[in-house]
């Protein structure tokens, strides 16, 4: 019985197996069959939307070739119109140059003619020039025979005749020029000079190459030598002096050409000998505080010159150095007192021409800058003082006078005229520098020799010191234009062969005398 029921439960669940299994199938059978219809029809719609966005861009692209086909024909037909136009153009230039051609050729022609013309002319011409030059030379010939001279004689003595003529014509034209010059330039000049140094008038004072230095006694000798010379070497070593102790009583002489270097050695000896305590340290001490302290003094000298003048606003490093000028002669001439001079005949001159008064005092007052470094900067003092003016920001106008007082540069400036003329003034007036008796003589030899040199001089006579030159001539022998030229001449070959402060005065001198006797 259980068998048969669990039989019949078997034989139940397999017919529900199988009729699920149907059923299930006719299901998706149903199913698949509807999702093949669905994916016809999306198939069918794709398909038809394809085929209208097909259209649409064949449509798109017909308008676009439609569009660019028009654009090419309007650019075609632009260009073509240019193409025209060119062409014109070009048909026009060439309608000119075939006109230039034409005229060419016509000017070449011309051209040809004219050259056959010109050919013409100049065989006529050489015809002519040959026939020209048969007759200067039958001419010549015959003034040959005439004159008896040849063509080379009769020119020569025709190139004297004409020079001699031209001299004594430009000696002629020369002294009057000069005379009518001289009228009012050289009073006006003298007036000028002479006043100035009227209102100027300076202390001198002789500075050498030695300084003395008293003593209290004999015995400062020996404490000034020191134990086998250590302290005078010291000071020798620290001031680079020379200390001479010789016989002289009480006295001890500084040797040295640096005036600022015996300055500081004598002021320092000064004070060791006061203070009595003399070795190589102390003597150094010392010798550094002078120093400093002669550093302060030159300043204040300067600035006292600038204050003397009445020149402002000079750089302080150009004050120092006016200063060392007063520590530094030229020919025995003090240059601190040299300058100021300068500068005072400088504002005086300035003052009489209408102009600057103030800048041709600074000018006079600087113009020997140069002489405070020139032992330790190689060249002329005038240009090495330019250049440390320059450097402390003066002006052109005074730099320029500063480097051109002794024509190093070519004065180019009235100032510097002034400033020339002023330097020359202070340093050739009488006493003012000096100069040794051998050279004296050898230039005043020199000058007689010079003008002795000259045909037609008889005597020469240097007076005045050199200042002048007076020469007497042979007045058979050198006529009144003559004398002239000699004058000048004589003057051009002193200035080229001396060398000498201030200037020379050239006189030649020509007199007839006629002698009688009466019996």
């Amino acid at each position: 019985m259980w068998t048969t029921v669990i039989i019949t439960a078997l034989i139940a669940l397999a017919v529900g197996a199988v009729a699920g299994f149907w059923a299930q199938k006719i299901f998706f059978n149903k199913k698949y069959q509807e999702n093949q219809e669905l994916a016809q029809r999306i198939l069918d719609e794709a398909r038809k939307e394809a085929s209208a966005q097909k259209k649409e861009i064949l449509l798109q692209a017909k308008d676009e070739a439609f569009k660019q086909k028009k654009e090419l024909e309007e650019d075609a037909r632009e260009r073509e119109k240019e193409l025209k136009k060119q062409e014109q153009r070009l048909q026009e230039k060439e309608e000119r140059l075939e006109n230039k051609l034409e005229k060419v050729a016509q000017k070449e022609s011309e051209v040809v003619a004219w050259e056959n013309q010109l050919t013409k002319q100049e065989r006529t011409f050489a015809e002519k020039e040959e026939h020209l030059q048969e007759l200067i030379d039958n001419q010549s010939k015959k003034l040959e025979e005439i004159s008896g001279l040849t063509t080379e004689e009769a020119r020569h003595r025709l190139m004297q005749e004409i020079e001699s003529k031209t001299r004594h014509e430009a000696a002629r034209m020369i002294r009057q020029i000069e005379m009518e010059a001289q009228e009012t330039a050289s009073k006006k000049a003298r007036e000028i000079l002479a006043l100035s140094i009227q209102r100027y008038a300076g202390d001198y004072v002789s500075e050498h190459t030695v300084s003395a230095v008293e003593l209290p006694s004999e015995d400062m000798k020996g404490r000034i030598i020191g134990r086998e010379g250590r302290n005078i070497r010291a000071i020798e070593a620290a001031t680079g002096v020379d200390l001479i102790i010789d016989d002289t009583p009480e006295t001890v002489v500084l040797s040295a050409y640096s005036p600022l270097r015996r300055e500081v050695a004598k002021q320092s000896l000064e004070r060791l000998i006061s203070d009595g305590r003399i070795h190589p340290a102390r003597i150094e001490d010392i010798v550094e505080k002078v120093k400093k302290e002669l550093d302060v003094k030159l300043r204040e000298i300067g600035e006292q010159a600038t204050f003397d003048v009445g020149v402002h606003g000079i750089h302080p490093e150009l004050i120092r150095l006016l200063g060392h000028l007063h520590y530094r002669t030229s020919f025995s001439q003090n240059v601190m007192q040299h300058s100021i001079e300068v500068a005072f005949l400088c504002g005086i001159m300035a003052a009489e021409l209408g102009l600057d008064q103030k800048k041709a005092k600074r000018a006079g007052l600087l113009h020997d800058l140069g002489k405070a470094v020139d032992h330790e900067v190689e060249g002329p003092h005038a240009i090495i003082g330019a250049d440390l003016a320059k450097k402390h920001n003066e002006s052109k106008d005074i730099v320029h006078a500063i480097a051109a007082h002794h024509e190093d540069v070519q004065p180019a400036s009235i100032l510097a005229v002034l400033v020339q003329a002023a330097d020359s003034l202070s340093g050739a007036r009488p006493g003012a520098r000096k100069e040794l008796l051998e050279n004296y003589v050898n230039r005043l030899e020199e000058l007689e020799k010079i003008a002795s040199s000259f045909n037609g001089v008889n005597r020469s006579f240097a007076i005045q010191a050199g200042r002048e030159l007076r020469v007497m001539v042979d007045c058979d022998h050198v006529d009144d234009d003559a004398t002239h030229l000699m004058c000048k001449d004589i003057a051009q070959k002193i200035e080229e062969s001396i060398t000498y402060p201030g200037q020379i005065k050239v006189t030649v001198i020509r007199e007839k005398r006629s002698v009688g006797y009466a019996k």
